[in-house]
């Protein structure tokens, strides 16, 4: 039978009323006791490593779960993070680039309601990921919940309340599990390279969300004080007229900072060659695109390289576009 580790950190899953709102208070052997028949689908250890509101969950609480992995590495078939929503794509981001090519599975997973709950969707979500966790073909870090398998990098959170929060964004589920049952869609390939931990993050990067109207007030300040600025931009991206004086004077002062044109929708992507006012920019600056990327995968592959500069010895962006954990598809060598 295979061995389990659950690493709980807090979250709704775990949380109990208190007289300020929902708060984790449900230990993680608490947790097992709802799902009696995990028993029979794996051998289960578990550790408290954290208690937090996801909304609390930090890059260095990202180390700290890397950390715990690698020390228990050997010991386990298999792992389980029992997470609160708010932040779960952004962790399951982050793990995707500080853990890689791990043959044995990293599942990260919640609920939308807490555990002890009559109604919830906690004890499901819990069960589906130790059998996920323990099936002999699954690797790498992923998300699972409401029956579905997704990549760490192409989660996203799109529901706030409803069971079905997540959405495999631009990309197939891995596979879906219904009745216990696991129904593969996409093949796990096996990794060329041995398994590799990365505890270090840059957290020195800053997400300016543009808006109709933007002025460029804070622009110099950005600049000056961020090792990388990430524009969320309208469509399929590109610097308005109101900010792109002042954002070409500031790239060419500072050729050191790396700069990412991202998307604030959803599906599809960038492509700052479509329109003149995304065209101009990316021919006078140089942009690196977050493409088919979601925004919690650029956040997270960004911090990863900036952090660790060993892997980036070669050129920053032939790094930032090679793909991990199916974090980009098309980037830059798309067809329009």
């Amino acid at each position: 039978m295979k061995k389990v580790l659950l690493i709980a950190t807090g979250g709704t899953i775990a949380s109990k009323k208190s007289d300020n709102g929902l708060k984790p208070q449900i230990t993680p052997e608490e947790l097992l006791e709802y799902i009696p028949q995990v028993k029979n689908i794996c051998e289960v250890n578990a550790i408290q490593l954290l208690n937090l509101d996801s909304s609390n969950m930090e890059p260095s609480h990202w180390k700290m779960m890397v950390h715990c992995i690698r020390e228990n590495y050997d010991k386990y078939d298999g792992f389980v993070i029992a997470h609160g929503t708010d932040t779960m794509a952004y962790t399951a981001a982050a793990l995707s680039y500080m853990i890689q090519n791990s043959t044995k599975p990293i599942v990260i997973t919640g609920a939308q309601k807490p555990i002890d709950l009559e109604i919830t969707d906690a004890k499901s979500n819990l069960l589906d990921s130790f059998l996920y966790a323990s099936d002999e073909k699954s690797q790498g870090v992923s998300i699972v919940f409401d029956g579905k398998v997704i990549a760490g990098t192409r989660a996203k959170k799109v529901r706030s309340k409803s069971y079905n929060a997540f959405s495999s964004i631009d990309f197939p589920c891995l596979a879906v599990i219904q009745d216990l049952n696991i129904m593969r869609y996409i093949p796990m390939l096996p990794f060329e390279k041995p398994v590799e931990f990365y505890e270090n993050m840059d957290e020195n990067i800053f997400l300016m969300k543009l808006i109709p109207g933007i002025k460029p007030l804070v622009l110099e300040a950005i600049f000056e004080h961020y090792d990388c600025i990430i524009v969320e931009s309208f469509g399929v991206g590109g610097i308005p007229q109101s900010l792109a004086k002042d954002f070409y004077k500031l790239c060419q002062e500072h050729p050191e900072k790396l700069v990412i044109m991202a998307t604030q929708v959803a599906h599809e992507g960038s492509d700052m060659t479509v329109y003149e006012v995304g065209h101009d920019m990316k021919k006078y600056c140089r942009f690196l695109e977050s493409y088919d990327m979601t925004l919690e995968s650029v956040i997270a592959k960004t911090m990863w390289l900036l952090g660790n500069t060993d892997v980036t010895k070669e050129n920053i962006e032939d790094v930032f576009y090679k793909s991990v954990n199916y974090d980009v598809i098309f980037g830059k060598n798309r067809k329009c």
